[in-house]
């Protein structure tokens, strides 16, 4: 994946960078309501930094691994829950670090 500077880019830029043709983003974009670039006050659109690592995510599901497109919706599915559930025991361990933490503090 190809690191940046920009904050957003065209869908002319995202085609390049990814190897694929703009209409196929566009569709992708009907086809995965994860993928909505903003759009800027001329109406084109612009994929921020998010949405490049989305497109990507979805060239290895569907090009390199040959997914189908509701085994992608799938797969995408599965991560966001994955991602869910990491982000829960994340705060769970915040909450302990904090509650031993002043423990410490009291015993000190």
């Amino acid at each position: 994946m190809e690191k940046t500077t920009k904050l957003y880019h065209s869908i002319g830029e995202v085609s390049e960078m990814i190897g694929v043709e703009t209409y196929v983003l566009r569709y992708w974009e009907s086809e995965f309501p994860q993928l909505k670039p903003r759009k800027n006050s001329a109406g084109r659109r612009i994929y921020s930094s998010e949405d490049l690592t989305l497109v990507h995510r979805l060239y290895d599901l569907l090009r390199v691994r040959k997914y189908t497109l509701e085994g992608a919706r799938q797969a995408l599915s599965e991560n966001n829950e994955k991602g869910s559930q990491q982000e829960a025991s994340r705060q769970e361990l915040l909450k302990l670090r904090s509650f031993l933490e002043n423990i410490v503090r009291q015993l000190a």
